[in-house]
């Protein structure tokens, strides 16, 4: 087998990604190699601490706050959300996933705090697009790798409330705006603005120093630029280093909008292998990390689990379908073009940092190769 080096050394040199960071830890082991540039144009090498959106790698990060509430006794896992987010008290749904926005009926039950956690809200993105509910769903959540286009939090949540849920609480799992939903309750629950929430709670206890929801004028030098596939397979600039994260977005989305580097991310991935480190309970980190989720509403979108489970904020592996699927190994992918997972059997750390765009949810082949690469170290 090919080293990690050379495995994503190949993806730099087919011109599939400008540059990559790559993380393995085993305990205090710690193996990160770095290759390519922060941009096409080459102005920089890719270094051990250059900054990434991460994208959607931030939902665990999110999760973890909110069962820090749970914890501080202002939220219960059953308790509805319709306290803090009045705006969802009375949610109508759509008589059949097929039916018409018009055609609905209300909700059974409210909403909880575990919906959320749980990602099965009722709102969120399901493996057919094209169904009348989710086409609705896209005029309110947008791509979040374009933030600073959304609303505020309070616009933001008023317009959701507009579209009729796909699915009854609980019944399903739908991607995406759960994890919005979350960073929302966390402000309002805890009377913090997200930034201020995570940094105090989990940046800080954990040294996280680079993990934000903007990039100062003092950083963006290692700040890498972003770029989306284009038809022809060539690489498009889509944000630079002064552009959407140069300032804090309106919206704070707890389903994407951090900044980190590998080392950040390995912090609280470690923090989440010593049973919460002294941040969350041991009982918090093994409901975060243990799947949730039937078999049937796994086999429902098998386009964005690919039959895995999903615990709080992240997948968890529970079949051994392709060799890096371990069961219990946890983590998720950010379309941005990360990923990081960590693998509670045997305490292995793997993170992947790259600027180049998921065209869609399937995972692109620089994130399997990586995968397939570590999967036996």
């Amino acid at each position: 087998m090919s080293t990690l080096y050379d495995t994503l050394q190949r993806h730099v040199d087919n011109g599939s990604v400008p540059g990559a960071v790559a993380l393995v830890a085993r305990g205090d082991d710690v193996e990160v190699v770095t290759v390519g540039s922060v941009d096409i144009e080459g102005t920089a090498p890719m270094s051990r601490d250059s900054l990434f959106r991460i994208a959607s790698i931030t939902k665990p990060i999110t999760a973890a706050a909110v069962l820090m509430l749970v914890e501080d006794g202002l939220l219960g896992l059953d308790s509805p959300v319709e306290e803090w987010l009045p705006e969802l008290a009375k949610p109508l749904v759509v008589r059949t996933p097929g039916s018409s926005v018009e055609d609905v009926v209300p909700a059974a039950r409210p909403i909880t705090v575990e919906d959320l956690l749980s990602s099965r809200t009722g709102w969120g993105f399901p493996a057919d697009f094209s169904l009348p509910a989710v086409q609705s769903l896209f005029t309110v959540q947008k791509d979040g790798r374009h933030l600073q286009d959304w609303p505020d939090h309070d616009t933001w949540l008023r317009l959701l409330a507009q579209v009729p849920m796909l699915h009854q609480p609980g019944e399903a799992w739908l991607y995406g705006t759960s994890s919005d939903l979350q960073g929302i309750l966390i402000a309002r629950a805890s009377g913090r603005t997200l930034p201020e929430f995570l940094a105090e709670r989990i940046f800080e206890p954990l040294g996280m120093q680079d993990t934000a929801f903007e990039v100062p004028s003092s950083k963006r030098h290692r700040f890498t630029s972003s770029y989306a596939p284009a038809e022809d397979g060539t690489l498009q600039l889509a944000d630079t280093p002064d552009g959407d994260w140069s300032r804090l977005p309106r919206f704070h989305s707890g389903g994407g909008g951090l900044v980190s580097t590998a080392d950040d991310w390995l912090a609280f991935a470690r923090m989440l292998l010593d049973s919460g480190g002294g941040l969350l309970s041991p009982t918090s980190v093994s409901r975060m990390t243990t799947n949730h989720l039937t078999a049937s509403q796994r086999d429902a979108v098998p386009l964005f689990l690919e039959g895995q489970g999903w615990g709080y904020g992240g997948q968890v592996d529970v079949t051994p379908a392709d060799p890096w699927n371990v069961p219990g190994r946890y983590g998720w992918v950010g379309g941005t073009g990360t990923t990081a997972h960590i693998i509670p059997p045997t305490g292995k750390v793997t993170i992947l940092l790259t600027q180049a765009s998921m065209t869609n949810p399937t995972p692109t082949p620089v994130m399997r190769d990586f995968w397939a690469c570590v999967a036996g170290s």
